[in-house]
């Protein structure tokens, strides 16, 4: 009972934090191009507690810890669909001032970006912050040793090569090593080597070997079988402009390398088994808090870096699809009819339910078997 109350509290407090700064976003950016915010709520369904701020908007946290939303005004729910037509209409000048609905189309793409946008920024802040603080890894990427029946020996990887690149990606580290190879998902990758001083261009193919997930789940990831001497100067305090490099770079490669599983998974090359719900994020919550600040600190941008990608997709109910209504508003020149917008949000809601529910059974198929 102790485990479980620590993952949920655990959970909780990490899901807040991103979603807290995720309706940030929106409520910031609304308030500078003059939108009234009537609620801001951390949680779904009913109050638990809140107040008003004196500009009238209910800052309150509720009971369904999962997820949030800013309330505009002129919104008939939490996901900014407008109201009854002809209310809207009806509208007094006054009214129309302080509405989403009637701000520009520049304004409202603008303030529904923010969410996401937020989370990105917020990564980027922690990342440089622990790069600063924690310092980061920066190993050269020289293979130390190489692995008996590995794909690395069967491709004539030697212990002393440095390697410069693979698939044509630049190699500065061991760390990217670490990255590429797994996004390979086995199949085979062109690495261009320096021995000796002479450069040599190899084709190396990763074996598929089942790992541990850190849940206690095995998954099959794309190994090459080399290991790296590693020295404790390779941990490394960044200055402040080295660290907010480091950052930007590291939330680009979190959204492309999930991009690109996602491309996977979708095309069938991947396993669908890897994709994981509320109770997966749950576990590593725990899993995180257990190891220390941080882990949770490091998982905290993580999760920030995907829930401000997953917002950018183009489905309905989410950021994307109202960023792609507006994309096509301004194509158009006119706003899509009602009856449209209405179709695509409850086609968008279907799909959304659909992958929650998939990726809780693949949590919960886990935990069950």
């Amino acid at each position: 009972m102790l485990d479980l109350l620590h993952t949920l509290v655990s959970f909780v407090c990490v899901l807040t934090v991103v979603v807290f700064v995720h309706e940030m976003g929106h409520f910031l950016v609304a308030r500078w191009n003059g939108v009234k915010v009537e609620v801001f709520s951390i949680g779904f369904g009913k109050e638990l507690f809140g107040f008003n701020d004196r500009r009238g908007t209910r800052w309150r946290v509720s009971a369904i810890p999962m997820g949030g939303y800013v309330r505009f005004f002129g919104d008939s729910d939490a996901t900014s669909t407008t109201q009854d037509a002809d209310a809207v209409e009806e509208m007094a000048e006054a009214d129309r001032a302080v509405s989403f609905h009637h701000k520009r189309l520049g304004q409202r793409f603008a303030i529904v970006a923010a969410g996401p946008l937020a989370n990105f920024l917020f990564a980027i802040i922690v990342f440089a912050g622990f790069f600063m603080t924690f310092g980061q890894s920066r190993s050269l990427p020289v293979v130390g040793e190489v692995m008996p029946g590995s794909a690395a020996e069967e491709s004539g990887l030697l212990p002393g090569d440095l390697i410069l690149s693979i698939d044509g990606t630049t190699v500065e580290h061991f760390q990217d090593v670490q990255r590429l190879v797994p996004l390979s998902n086995g199949e085979p990758l062109d690495v261009l080597v320096r021995r000796k001083g002479a450069e040599r261009r190899l084709t190396v193919t990763p074996h598929m070997v089942d790992l541990d997930d850190g849940l206690g789940n095995t998954v099959k990831v794309a190994r090459i079988g080399i290991q790296v001497s590693l020295s404790p100067d390779d941990m490394r305090r960044l200055g402040p402009l080295d660290a907010l490099g480091a950052a930007v770079s590291q939330t680009w490669s979190l959204s492309a390398d999930t991009l690109t599983y996602l491309g996977q998974m979708i095309s069938g090359d991947r396993s669908t088994d890897e994709l994981g719900g509320p109770v997966r994020i749950a576990r590593f919550s725990g899993k995180a808090a257990e190891r220390g600040l941080a882990d949770i600190v490091m998982f905290v941008a993580l999760l920030s870096v995907n829930l401000g990608l997953i917002n950018l997709f183009p489905i309905p109910m989410l950021d994307g699809g109202h960023l792609m209504f507006y994309t096509l508003e301004a194509l158009r020149g006119r706003p899509l009819t009602a009856r449209v917008q209405e179709y695509g949000f409850r086609v968008g809601l279907a799909l959304v339910l659909a992958l929650m529910v998939f990726a809780t059974w693949n949590d919960l198929s886990v935990l069950i078997w």
